[in-house]
């Protein structure tokens, strides 16, 4: 009975490595918090795109906040893979105010910014119908 009670709890050991060891790291995140109605903007869909070497922009992912205005899963963080360079995050607003039957000045807003390092970077903006406001977030 001691070996089994010993192998269990070897056996609990190594799968709870294994499970840990295969979580995905994310190095990039989003939110939005809609200021006019004062909840998180759900269901808004942001497009992260890259500069590359000849200054043109290429689309890397492509995701919609959750019910709680956030995307947190952008860069995927690899071993040995450095994702340094100049991102923008594209929001694309309208259709978020059209099915609110609300008019908006925004057809869609581009936050640019540059990743240095293995960090975590928060990219998050707060919004209306006629303004926004961004910062780098934690």
């Amino acid at each position: 009975m001691n070996k089994n009670l010993i192998l269990t709890a070897l056996l609990t050991f190594l799968f709870s490595i294994s499970s840990v060891a295969q979580e995905k790291v994310y190095q990039l995140s989003s939110h939005i918090l809609d200021i006019n109605a004062g909840q998180p903007a759900a269901g808004v869909t942001i497009v992260l795109s890259k500069l590359n070497e000849r200054q043109d922009w290429v689309t890397i992912e492509r995701k919609q906040t959750d019910t709680n205005g956030r995307v947190k899963d952008f860069l995927e963080q690899k071993n040995g893979v450095k994702n340094d360079g100049i991102y923008k995050l594209t929001f694309l607003v309208a259709p978020y105010f059209e099915a609110r039957s609300q008019e908006s000045f925004y057809p869609f807003i581009e936050v640019a910014f540059e990743i240095k390092g293995d960090s975590h970077y928060h990219v998050p903006i707060t919004l209306s119908p006629y303004g926004y406001s961004t910062y780098r977030g934690n």
